[in-house]
């Protein structure tokens, strides 16, 4: 019988999750932990889609049978050969249809326990959806703040070792939250993001803050669903405070692998040309052309970071729990300011 998603616990129930969709549809986002056994690749799903549309669905069902018994055959001698005959795994395309009910159907009779997600993918969107869109977060956020270089994501993760629950949401982004923040790779579709937030939210104590970095509610091109945006916009803050030279000089370290690249990077200065203007921008290029990563970092911060986020401070609430002041940024400062981080969390 068909499986119907009512949340992501009852994933659990399974050895394996599968999608037999094609390796771009996966690409984009799917259920957690699942595997890609593609039964039509992107090309041959193509394919039959146009000979569906164009001749006749007869045929385009006929050639499809045809390959997905091929690529099913391949993907059970390939990757499917370990499992005895008590394993249980759970099938997904699209919808429900036709993809993973011809391979269910061809685990089942090898003696498998496999079934299929009714609605398939569909019905595992419409409850991220609804989770993240429609409904009310559900937990205590408390957000990271401070001016651009305080070392928050740094202290996020050190926060979490020491037992915080934690979004890091630059991380599942794939992206370090400014104009300069690309990371190698690119970033994950809407959708993946989407999948990954609620995977991490799913795992949450409700009864116990979770800390995120105050961030606008886009993180390059990806947008914060409401669900959560909405749950930061007023949440209470926890305020790093550095003086500008130690932040200037964790943030030139933060960034060397952007400075690295001094092509890329002056690329990404000449971009701030319609905000900072050609004079303020040709001096960052000029200290860049010198090697001088951290007077760089200073300017920048003064002339760019800091006025942008003084702007969009004035238009968010939330009431401060715990302003946490350091005048370094060394290994040493960042894990005081993590157990102040969690002391704060505990009285607040």
């Amino acid at each position: 019988m068909p499986v119907t998603l009512t949340d992501l616990a009852t994933l659990s129930a399974w050895d394996t999750i599968i999608d037999v969709r094609s390796p771009a549809e996966y690409a984009e986002d799917h259920l957690p932990g699942a595997i890609n056994l593609p039964v039509l690749s992107d090309v041959e799903r193509a394919h039959v889609g146009t000979i569906f549309k164009q001749d006749s669905p007869f045929t385009a069902r006929k050639i499809g049978a045809a390959l997905v018994a091929r690529n099913a055959a391949r993907h059970i001698e390939d990757s499917l050969m370990q499992h005895g005959g008590g394993w249980q795994p759970l099938v997904y395309c699209w919808r429900g249809g036709q993809r993973s009910g011809s391979f269910t159907s061809i685990l089942q009779q090898i003696g498998w326990r496999a079934d299929i997600v009714a609605g398939g993918y569909k019905s595992y969107r419409r409850m991220v959806s609804g989770r993240l869109y429609d409904q009310p977060l559900g937990l205590r956020i408390v957000r990271l703040d401070g001016y651009t270089g305080t070392a928050k994501t740094d202290l996020l993760a050190r926060a979490a070792l020491r037992g915080v629950q934690v979004i890091d949401l630059e991380g599942l982004a794939h992206h370090r939250g400014s104009i300069l923040g690309d990371m190698d790779g690119p970033q994950p579709a809407q959708k993946g993001f989407e999948s990954a937030l609620l995977a991490q939210i799913m795992q949450f104590d409700p009864t116990r803050p979770v800390l995120v970095e105050a961030e606008s509610s886009r993180i390059g091109r990806l947008r914060l669903p409401p669900g959560l945006w909405g749950a930061m916009q007023d949440s209470p803050r926890i305020v790093i405070a550095a003086p500008v030279p130690a932040r200037a000089a964790y943030l030139a370290a933060a960034y060397a692998d952007m400075a690295a690249d001094a092509t890329a990077l002056a690329a990404r200065l000449d971009g701030l040309r319609a905000l900072a203007g050609h004079a303020t921008v040709d001096g960052w290029l000029d200290l860049m052309r010198a090697g001088q990563m951290v007077d760089l970092a200073q300017a920048l911060v003064l002339q760019h970071y800091d006025p942008a986020y003084a702007r969009a401070r004035k238009a968010q609430g939330g009431a401060v729990l715990e302003t946490l002041k350091t005048e370094t940024l060394d290994a040493d400062a960042l894990n005081r300011l993590a157990d102040g981080i969690v002391e704060a969390l505990r009285s607040g």
